[in-house]
Order: C-alpha cells, then sequence, then structure tokens
C-alpha cells in the first residue's frame, strides 16, 4: 500500500506548475516537464513570436512544435482521479487571505503572490504578473547568484577573523615576553640595589668607626689635658694660700710649669659623610660597579681586522693581512675576542657602535671553533646580538627580532656568570634590549665583529668604551 508521502510524490508529479491543477492532456517538452497542452499553448501565445519561449520551471527553451502528448502521464493521472485525491493535496495548499483561491500568481511590481482573482482587480490590473513557478526559478536563479558573492565575503570575513586571531594571539605573547623581561630586569635591579644597599652599608659603617675613632681620641686627649689643667690650678690655689716660706718654695718650678701648660687642640676630624651615598635606581648606574677593562685579543682576530694600538677598536679592512695562522684565530668570519676570560663573577662593559649599518656583540665559549664554519647561536658557544639589514636580532635559533624605538649608539654587556645570563643594554636611553639565560661553563670571553665595510659605508670601528665609576664611587663587586 503506497504510503502518504508517496502519494504525495506521485500527486506533485501529476500537478501542472501552470494551472497547479491535475495535468490536462498533458505535454512534454524538451526539457522533460509536463504541462496541460492548453495552459502551455496559452503561455506560447503570450509570449509573442519574437521572444525565445522558456520553461515555465527551468528556464530552459523549447520551440513552440516540440509539444509531445504524454498517454502514459495521461493515463496515471486519471488513475489518481479515479482514487478521489484533490490536486495539490500531496503539497502545502496556499490560499489567497482575501479570495480563499489559490496563489497561483506572482506580482512583480509588488512582490507578492496572488489568485486569478487579485490579478483582475485594480490592484493589480495594470502589473506585470507571472505564474508563481516561473517567478519562484526565477528568483531561485537570482537567490543562487547571490550566494557566490556572499560566500566571498564570508570567506573573507572568516579570512580576517583568523588574521585577527594570529594578531591577538601574537599581541599576548609579546606581551607575556614583555612582562617576563619586566620582571626580569627589575629582579635583577632589585638584587643588585640589595647588594649595594649592603656595601654601601658596610661602607657607612667602616666610615662611622674610623671616625669614631678619632674623635674618641680627641676626646681622650682633651680630657687628659683638663685633668692636669685642673690639677695645676688647684696646686697652685692651695700655694697661695700657704706661708710665706711654704709659699716661696719651689715657686719658680711652680710658675715654669703653668707657663709651659699650653693647650693642645684636637686633630681636625670631619664630621660630614662621605658623598658615596647616593642610592640610584638606573640598571646602568647599578651595572657599573662590575666595569671592567676589556681590551682585544690580537692572537684571534681575522686577517681581515685592523685593531689599534691600545686595542680597544676594531675595523674591517680594505685587505686580508699577512698574518700567522694560529690555532686561535679566527679564519672564516670577521671576528675578534677579547683578551680577559670570565669563568665566574659578574662583567660588565660597553662598546660603541655609532652610526655602523652591521655589527655584532657579546660573549662566546673559550672553546668556540676558529676555523670552519659556526652558525652563531647559544647552541654553538655564542650569545650575541646583531645590527644586520637595519634590523636589530638576538641569536637565538631562530633569531629574535628586537623592538628598539631609539637607535643605540653604544650598547652595555652584563655576564653574570652563575645566573647564567647575559643582557644587552641600549646605553643611549637606557632601555634594555635582550637577555639571554643559559648555563655557563668553562671559560667565557667578549665577542665582536665590526661587520662588512659596505662599500665604506660601515667602516667605522667598533670602540670599547671607559665605564664611569657608579655615582657613588666604586664599590667593588
Amino acid at each position: 500500500m503506497a504510503t502518504a508521502a508517496t502519494v504525495g510524490e506521485i500527486e506533485d508529479e501529476a500537478i501542472c506548475s501552470i494551472c497547479l491543477g491535475y495535468l490536462t492532456e498533458p505535454v512534454t517538452i524538451a526539457c522533460g516537464h509536463n504541462f496541460c497542452g492548453a495552459c502551455l499553448t496559452r503561455y506560447s501565445e503570450e509570449k509573442g513570436t519574437g521572444t525565445p519561449l522558456t520553461c515555465p520551471q527551468c528556464r530552459a527553451q523549447f520551440q513552440k512544435g516540440e509539444f509531445k502528448p504524454n498517454v502514459q502521464l495521461n493515463n496515471i493521472i486519471q488513475r489518481i482521479k479515479q482514487l478521489g485525491l484533490k490536486p495539490g493535496k500531496g503539497q502545502k495548499d496556499y490560499l489567497c487571505g482575501k479570495h480563499k483561491e489559490h496563489l497561483k500568481l506572482f506580482c512583480e511590481d509588488d512582490g507578492e503572490t496572488i489568485c486569478l482573482v487579485c490579478e483582475k482587480s485594480r490592484d493589480h490590473k495594470f502589473h506585470t504578473v507571472v505564474p508563481i513557478e516561473e517567478a519562484a526559478q526565477e528568483y531561485k536563479v537570482k537567490l543562487q547568484g547571490a550566494l557566490d558573492p556572499l560566500r566571498k565575503e564570508l570567506q573573507e570575513a572568516l579570512a580576517l577573523t583568523s588574521k585577527e586571531e594570529k594578531k591577538t594571539t601574537e599581541w599576548q605573547g609579546k606581551v607575556k615576553n614583555k612582562r617576563e623581561m619586566i620582571s626580569g630586569e627589575f629582579n635583577k635591579l632589585h638584587t643588585l640595589l640589595r647588594e649595594e644597599e649592603q656595601l654601601l652599608l658596610q661602607s657607612l659603617e667602616e666610615e662611622e668607626r674610623e671616625t669614631l675613632q678619632r674623635l674618641q681620641e680627641n676626646v681622650t686627649k682633651l680630657s687628659w689635658q683638663s685633668s692636669s689643667l685642673q690639677q695645676l690650678i688647684t696646686e697652685i690655689e692651695e700655694k697661695c694660700q700657704q706661708p710665706v716660706a711654704e709659699l716661696l718654695k719651689n715657686v719658680k718650678s711652680t710658675l715654669s710649669r703653668s707657663e709651659n701648660m699650653k693647650l693642645q687642640e684636637p686633630e681636625a676630624v670631619s664630621t660630614d659623610l662621605k658623598n658615596v651615598y647616593k642610592i640610584s635606581l638606573d640598571m646602568r648606574e647599578a651595572l657599573k660597579r662590575f666595569g671592567v677593562d676589556v681590551t682585544l685579543d690580537p692572537d684571534t682576530a681575522n686577517p681581515h681586522l685592523v685593531l689599534s694600538e691600545d686595542r680597544k677598536r676594531v675595523r674591517r679592512g680594505d685587505t686580508r693581512q699577512d698574518l700567522p695562522d694560529k690555532p686561535e684565530r679566527f679564519e672564516k668570519y670577521p671576528i675578534v675576542l677579547g683578551a680577559e676570560g670570565f669563568a665566574g663573577g659578574r662583567r660588565y662593559w660597553e662598546v660603541g657602535v655609532g652610526d655602523k649599518t652591521e655589527w655584532a656583540l657579546g660573549v662566546s665559549r673559550e672553546s668556540v671553533s676558529r676555523k670552519g664554519e659556526s652558525f652563531l647561536s647559544p647552541w654553538n658557544g655564542f650569545w650575541a646580538v646583531w645590527l644586520r639589514d637595519g634590523g636589530y636580532k638576538a641569536l637565538t635559533s631562530p633569531s629574535t627580532p628586537l623592538p628598539v624605538s631609539v637607535r643605540p649608539g653604544r650598547v652595555g654587556i652584563f655576564l653574570d656568570y652563575e645566573a647564567g645570563e647575559v643582557s644587552f643594554y641600549n646605553v643611549t636611553d637606557g632601555s634594555h634590549l635582550f637577555t639571554f639565560t643559559d648555563t655557563f661553563s668553562g671559560t667565557l670571553r667578549p665577542y665582536f665583529c665590526p661587520g662588512l665595510n659596505a662599500g665604506g659605508t660601515n667602516a667605522a670601528p667598533l670602540i670599547i668604551c671607559p665605564v664611569p665609576a657608579p655615582a657613588g664611587g666604586n664599590l667593588g663587586p
């Protein structure tokens, strides 16, 4: 037995999409759709002779003489009619709310479905009216045409969303790194300030002890003199009360002693505190007390490098020098190391980079390769920052771009061996550039690379600058 759904589907196939009734003397056109013979003839005549005929359902073109009677479909429709089913029962019935007639037409002017009675009314008499199937097919094509631009807009919106989400993640990463950097720098500064506090207190205690000792010595000497004077005064007062014979006895000795009794002024002791107790919250000021006198080691210098006589400057020369091929000399890269090696403690030095367009600075292991290829990274024993192609980078693996707002004319390098840190500072504006964190072993040495000459635009030397003593004096590490 056929289900309700099956009956509905059969009924749909038996309905004319023009009149919405059962097909009467159905005919089939080239696209395969079926219509009442009379409906399709009237439809064709309404179109006129000069207008191409299109299927009311799919809009496919067809010729007027291509109507083919569909006898088999006509027999099926007769069977359906014998069952007593009304047309449209297999689908939802849409009726005109005003006339209770089937909505078979679509008014293009008002954009609404209407019935045949509405079409003849004054409201729609002069409007463009088409069968609803034709209108539905036409607008279906338009709607489908509107989908592509909307899909493109959606794709663009999704791409922009993804881009903004990526920017959000990157921004949060930058904020996290900056937050960690700030916390790390302030922790370092707090540590240095606590150490400086202890050194200042020790220095103040030593000054207090020395000054108090000298003042106490003055008090002791003055007390002794006061006692001697008081004793002599008492003696003279008593002698003045003695009889004549007793008064004159040893009177010259007494007068001589009174004449020789001169008050000795105490040693001048300044009670002004020394100007060494200035507390600085500036990182560079705190690092100055770790300043070390760095010089360049000519035995490590690449043959293309030219060192000054005082071994404080290095530049890239125009020609390769004929130098002894020592094991410690860098052969491939324009590198020179500092003569001083550090196997512990804290050290700070500054290097002038001026307006150079290319350079690299940092520290390296004593044991780094000097002859062959060597990628600059902590893995290979180099902890360095460089300027190249207009950008500043920390030579991590992969490298880390450094946001620099003020071009550094001088770079400060701080090595804290036990903490496993190498920090770089822009001395020009006092900002922190980058901190490497690692575990050190063996000897580390300052690292310098002046870069290529670049046609003379980068010919200026790297200059090891003297680190001025801290404002409170060099308290020692």
